[in-house]
């Protein structure tokens, strides 16, 4: 159950969708197509029409690349947020912030969530939360923002790791006066870990979903499935296509390991496939039965 002010998920047998708007000039997925702002609000509508729950809308690249200042995100997300709000009053609206000054902002704005991929690299973020009566996404990040892995390791092993991580955010978290009911846990696919981490993760949600709480897997179009997959992006063989068949694939059976949020770009496919997945469990009845009764 993730329970917001402004709306409440029920998330025992139906699979939550966040989508994903990028207003970034360099995002490796779409190179800036919903960098402005007409075009970054004209696409989180198309999600929510698609079935997205909530909209996640990020001014910094995750990787590395050129500096955002403050000034510049705010400038990103906080129109958009008070846009999206105005034109879509029911829909959650997650921001992918590092950064105190912004969550703030963009909560005050109409946002719901912060979604620190950092996991409190500015401790402040928490305050933020717990004042703003917010949802906090705690995800094991391993490293310092938006830099790459080099030959990371793990004791005892990346599961362990990053599941006392996520207890440890979350404790922080539950101390500082977050109910229970408005924290989500993300492993991190991709962030400071290797392929082979990605997909151990992937195989061992459960032991994270032991902890107690909704986890979201953010796995789509990453590098853990390019790789898996042969599948660069942009490349000759199809990479970004062959990714999004991957990134389906990967959002059910994480969905079968546990997890009960999945952040993706591609949101009607990916709604489609938890969807059917979900009939074929015996957890929803189809949208439509007459075949053989009329």
């Amino acid at each position: 159950m993730l329970d917001l002010p402004r709306r409440r998920l029920d998330l025992g047998r139906q699979t939550g969708v966040m989508g994903i708007v990028n207003r970034t000039p360099d995002s490796f997925y779409d190179r800036g197509a919903t960098y402005a702002l007409d075009d970054a609000l004209a696409h989180a509508r198309r999600l929510v029409a698609e079935g997205a729950d909530i909209v996640d809308v990020g001014g910094v690249k995750g990787g590395p690349g050129d500096e955002v200042t403050v000034a510049d995100e705010l400038e990103r997300i906080v129109p958009f947020v008070e846009a999206l709000r105005a034109a879509e009053p029911d829909v959650l609206i997650s921001v992918d912030t590092f950064r105190a000054a912004v969550a703030d902002a963009a909560l005050t704005a109409g946002a719901d969530i912060v979604n620190d991929v950092t996991g409190l690299h500015d401790p402040e973020v928490l305050d933020v939360v717990v004042a703003r009566d917010a949802g906090y996404v705690a995800m094991h990040h391993g490293g310092q923002p938006r830099t790459r892995p080099y030959r990371r390791s793990y004791r005892p092993d990346v599961t362990a790791a990053v599941i006392a991580h996520c207890r440890e955010l979350t404790d922080r978290a539950l101390a500082a006066g977050v109910p229970a009911d408005r924290l989500i846990v993300d492993p991190g696919h991709d962030f400071q870990k290797t392929t082979a981490h990605s997909l151990e993760l992937t195989r061992r949600l459960p032991e994270l979903a032991a902890l107690g709480f909704p986890v979201l897997v953010a796995l789509s179009n990453k590098d853990f499935i390019g790789e898996t997959l042969d599948a660069p992006l942009g490349s000759a063989a199809g990479g970004t296509g062959r990714r999004v068949d991957g990134s389906l694939a990967a959002a059910i059976f994480s969905v079968l390991r546990g997890a009960s949020l999945v952040r993706v770009h591609e949101v009607r496919r990916t709604v489609d496939a938890l969807r059917m997945t979900e009939a074929l469990l015996g957890w929803r009845r189809p949208a439509v039965e007459v075949r053989g009764l009329e």
